[in-house]
Order: C-alpha cells, then sequence, then structure tokens
C-alpha cells in the first residue's frame, strides 16, 4: 500500500517538499484554503488527514498553532506529526503544548527551500529535533525524510535556534539590507567578492517575505545577533574613519611559514585548486540531480528512450562556443562534455 503524506498548508516550500516525495512514490495530499484551485491533491480537511501516516505542518510559523488546532481531531495515535518551521524553540512548544504525548510528533527544519531544490544544489540537509514524550518520533522523522536522500542533522531546538541565529539570521539580514539599498541593482560589472553576495540578495529576493519575518522575530535568539552584527558594523566603520586621521588600520600582524614548507604562493595555488574541485564536485552532483529529473519528466511524457541527439549536438555545440570565449580549447571542452553527457545518460537509465 502506498504511504500517504498529508500537507497542511501548501505554498511554494510546500509544494516543492511535496514532487520530492511524491517522485520518490508517496502519495500525496493537501489542506491549505488559501492555495489557488487545481494546485494540491484535495480541499478537505479531513479527507487529506485521514489515513495519512505523515502529516506536515508547512504553514508559516505564526499560523502553525492555528492550524494544529484545527487538525488535531482528526489525528490518531499511529500517525507523525511534523513541522518545518525555520525556527524550532517556538514550534516545539507548540507542538509539546497541544499534541504531548498522545500523538507522535517531531520538529523539523529542512535546510533548503524552492529555488536551491529547483537548482539541484546538493546535498539536502535536514535538522531532526529529538523528542522525549516520544522517542522514536525522531527517527520516524529522519527516514521521512531519507526518502528523499536527506542527510540528517539530530540537535535540540534551543542549539538549532542559536547555530540559525549566527548564520541564517545574519546571512538574511545583510542581504535584505544590501536589498534594501540596491546594492549591484543596474551595474556593468562586479567583482568575484560581490558574486558570491548576490546570490545570496537573489534568494532573500525569491523568498515569501514571511520567510524573512519569521527568520528574525520567532527565533529567540535573533535580537541579540543583530545587535552584535550592527555593532560590529559600527565599530568597523569608526575604525575606518579614525584610519584617515591615524593612516593606520588594526589589522593582525603577518606571521611567516616554516622554512620546510613549500612556498607561500604554492600552497595558496594549491588550496585554491582544492576549493575549485570541492566547487567543480557540488556542481557536476547538481547536474547530475537536474539531469535525473530531466529523465523523470521524459517518462512521464511517454518519449521513448533516453537520448536526444540532436540536444546533445546543441548542447556540445554551445559549450564549445562558451569554452572558446573564455580562452579554453575546444578539443578539451569536448572531451569533458562528453564524458557529462555520458554520465547523464547513466543516470537517466
Amino acid at each position: 500500500m502506498t504511504q500517504a503524506v498529508c500537507f497542511i498548508g501548501y505554498g511554494r516550500f510546500g509544494r516543492a517538499l511535496g514532487s520530492l516525495l511524491h517522485a520518490g512514490g508517496l502519495e500525496i495530499r493537501a489542506f491549505d484554503p488559501r492555495a489557488a484551485p487545481g494546485t494540491m491533491p484535495f480541499t478537505s480537511l479531513e479527507h487529506a488527514v485521514r489515513g495519512a501516516s505523515v502529516v506536515v505542518i508547512a504553514t508559516p510559523v505564526p499560523a502553525m498553532e492555528s492550524a494544529l488546532l484545527a487538525v488535531k481531531p482528526l489525528l490518531g495515535a499511529t500517525q507523525l506529526v511534523i513541522d518545518v518551521g525555520s525556527t524550532k524553540v517556538g514550534p516545539e512548544e507548540v507542538l509539546r503544548r497541544h499534541l504531548g504525548a498522545d500523538i507522535p510528533w517531531a520538529a523539523t527544519h529542512p535546510l533548503f527551500g524552492p529555488v536551491s531544490l529547483a537548482r539541484g544544489e546538493r546535498p539536502i540537509e535536514v535538522v531532526v529535533c529529538p523528542n522525549p514524550l516520544h522517542p522514536q518520533a525522531a527517527e520516524r522523522a529522519a527516514e521521512f525524510f531519507r526518502l528523499i536522500g536527506a542527510d540528517i542533522i539530530f540537535e535540540n531546538a534551543p542549539e538549532h535556534d542559536r547555530v540559525m541565529a549566527s548564520t541564517h539570521v545574519l546571512a538574511f539580514f545583510l542581504a535584505k539590507g544590501l536589498l534594501e539599498i540596491g546594492a549591484g541593482e543596474g551595474v556593468a560589472f562586479a567583482p568575484p567578492s560581490f558574486r558570491a553576495v548576490a546570490r545570496t540578495i537573489e534568494a532573500v529576493r525569491g523568498d515569501a517575505g514571511h520567510l524573512f519575518l519569521a527568520i528574525q522575530r520567532e527565533n529567540p535568539f535573533a535580537r541579540s545577533a543583530r545587535r552584535r552584527f550592527i555593532d560590529a558594523l559600527q565599530g568597523l566603520h569608526e575604525s575606518i574613519e579614525s584610519a584617515r586621521d591615524t593612516g593606520e588600520l588594526d589589522v593582525p600582524p603577518l606571521s611567516l611559514p616554516p622554512l620546510d614548507e613549500p612556498p607561500p604562493a604554492l600552497q595558496e595555488t594549491r588550496v585554491l585548486i582544492d576549493e575549485l574541485d570541492r566547487e567543480l564536485l557540488g556542481l557536476l552532483a547538481r547536474r547530475l540531480e537536474l539531469s535525473r529529473r530531466a529523465g523523470a519528466a521524459k517518462a512521464a511524457a511517454g518519449q521513448a528512450g533516453v537520448r536526444d541527439p540532436a540536444r546533445e549536438r546543441a548542447v556540445l555545440g554551445d559549450r564549445k562556443v562558451w569554452g572558446e570565449a573564455l580562452g579554453l580549447d575546444a578539443e578539451t571542452v569536448d572531451d569533458v562534455w562528453n564524458a557529462i553527457l555520458l554520465h547523464s545518460r547513466k543516470a537517466q537509465r
């Protein structure tokens, strides 16, 4: 019998996660009064919840409690309830208060979103918070997310929120500020140092407004993290201004490497090559995931076979042109992309 998963709330994230689970062979149900007609499998709350092995509360964090109250009378002791909010202290307390020891539950945070899934970014990681009231619930939640190939990180809710305050909160806070002042907009060029920041800006631009507010307001450690960041920026600004008068900026002294180590230029080059190789492998993994997705789309469309010779010729031709524009040898580009296409065909089979 096919395992059924019920989503309470079926916005962008719910649909993205639902599509992954559906591709893994699960039956997807959803209830969301705000969703457009025809965008989800069910419209009746009772119909969506009945018989589902996992119930996913995928509403914005502030709406989670009212959603849980609506669904609670329909739940049974064999079902597992999880949330997917970006903060964990508050949602965990809501789950504990309303489900307690009666209904198995676990607080979780998928560390990915619709944009990263669409881009094929890997690895997929999910934080799962152990639950003393239901010792088996965390492992059940972990097995659920492993169905989509996720790596599981077990962590308690307060520590999760502390980590998010020093990473997620600050990254979105910085990007939102740069977005507000139009940083990088309409410029003809930008250095590599800004391009990495620009990707975060685009992530904030593409996310729903309620997500930014939830990250900033629902995390109990966010306010102090922002305050420390603002104070550090102010201190840095004052140091820069004072350096105009003294001609010096307080920087750590240089340290000389031991004489038996390779020359600094060679060490630096090797480190950069290692970093680039890791990045290349990550990009290849993303491309492989997108190839699998293309194969699934072909199968759904009833297209026989895997190979598309016309498409492959076009890909090779374009890559040679792109490579030549970057000063790369056409024969080398041809060799590399033939190997990539061979790997993609294997993945699609």
